[in-house]
């Protein structure tokens, strides 16, 4: 029997202040060793939910190292772990069979006798903890209860570390799917900004620019539904195959037609607005098409910002595929300004759409890309957003603009 001084003594060690000076790894690796001893085991460790995949992965070992070096892993509901993670209960087993388990380490390693809690962490699954033994034993209340109190300490690090790993691909597929530099296009000036609306950095706002063959240069703004490292890797996906149709397709409104039939096959699920526009060689003109995004704004010099009117289809992903979209054709005044958005520039919880529409608008001013934008998101974006927020200025040179400083040779 386990007195209270000895239970005490066990909880003291697992919860002792000195391990919050340890970053997560040597966390998880003090937390595994010290649950072995305490409990005299011979094996302890730690597999953690990987939320894309569904499958818990091994994430520190003491006793079976093996599983981290090979990265097991196992989906929710299949071996003893799934068992686990599927209850969100300790499950025990007295004497391990081939049956009972579907990682051949454990049956390799000679493991007799299994125990497992689940990790949660504000209600939601994390992981995984379970203990063995090389011999035959049974594993009574008082094991479950101090392996789910390391399992609860452990919750937290696992989650701080998956918080972490996600902020790092985040921020990588941040510098790779959004523009580092904007094209130098002649007669056009190009700015744009990207402020993320959470932790993370990076969601499902995105704008690119890109010159076609054709000499016509695209331009587009979206938003794919969601927050967060999931979003951005669809949005990347998207990004990428509306490239490849711009390179057959000479109509913006073809282009979003066969986006709309990808993300159906391929997105099922995925809601995305986004408006593409085709800019004249001669930047004279502009052909746009809407897939259920705000319109852009237009402003030209001595004239206030007006909403383009465009037609706008319903987004991409949702109901059937569109057959036939349509392409609007405006005309880009010298020394005008088109302005893309997506809605957390404008968007406020305590007020209606237009009114953001209307401030941002008022805002629009036809001078450089760089100063519109600077200006746009010092007068309109929110302080804190709650959503992410992509601005794309596309401006028509003037004959009136500087020309830049000689350069001597």
């Amino acid at each position: 029997m386990v007195t209270n001084e000895e239970r005490l003594r066990r909880i003291e060690a697992i919860t002792d202040a000195a391990l919050s000076g340890l970053d997560i790894a040597e966390l998880l690796d003090e937390l595994l060793e010290r649950v072995r001893d305490l409990l005299t085991v011979d094996t302890a460790t730690i597999l953690l939910l990987e939320g894309h995949s569904g499958e818990l992965v091994a994430t520190a070992a003491k006793g079976l190292e093996e599983e981290v070096r090979r990265g097991f892993r196992v989906r929710v509901g299949r071996g003893f772990a799934g068992r686990v993670a599927a209850t969100r209960a300790p499950v025990t087993i007295y004497d391990v069979t081939p049956d009972d388990v579907v990682n051949p380490i454990l049956l390799t390693k000679g493991v007799r006798a299994l125990l497992g809690v689940p990790m949660i962490y504000n209600g939601n699954l994390v992981g995984v903890l379970h203990v063995g033994s090389l011999t035959l034993r049974r594993f009574g209340p008082d094991d479950v209860r101090l392996l789910q109190l390391v399992a609860d300490r452990a919750s937290s690090a696992g989650q701080a570390r998956a918080q972490v790993l996600d902020r790092q691909a985040a921020l990588a597929l941040q510098r790779s799917l959004l523009p580092a530099q904007l094209p130098d296009i002649p007669g056009l000036d190009l700015a744009a900004r990207y402020a993320p609306g959470h932790d993370l950095g990076i969601g499902g706002d995105w704008y690119d620019v890109f010159v076609l063959p054709s000499g016509w240069l695209g331009a587009v703004i979206g938003d794919v539904s969601g927050h967060g490292l999931p979003s951005a890797v669809v949005m990347g996906r998207i990004r990428s195959a509306l490239r490849a149709y711009a390179l057959d397709a000479d109509d913006p409104a073809e282009a979003l037609t066969s986006l709309d039939r990808k993300i159906h096959h391929f997105e099922a699920g995925t809601l995305t607005t986004a408006v593409y526009a085709l800019i004249a060689p001669d930047r004279t003109t502009v052909h746009l098409s809407c897939a259920g995004h705000l319109p852009p704004l237009l402003v030209a010099p001595g004239q206030p910002a007006q909403l383009v009117n465009v037609t706008v289809d319903r987004p991409l992903g949702v109901g059937r595929p569109m057959i036939s979209r349509r392409t609007t054709v405006l005309d880009l005044p010298p020394g005008a300004a088109l302005v893309f958005y997506t809605d957390g520039l404008i968007e406020r919880r305590t007020e209606l759409i237009d009114t953001g529409i209307e401030r941002l608008a008022a805002a629009v001013r036809s001078e450089p890309a760089e100063a519109l934008c600077d200006h746009i998101m010092t007068t309109t974006a929110p302080e804190h957003p709650d959503d992410d927020i992509a601005l794309l200025v596309i401006r028509r040179a003037s004959p009136t603009d500087e020309a830049p400083p000689a350069v001597d040779r």
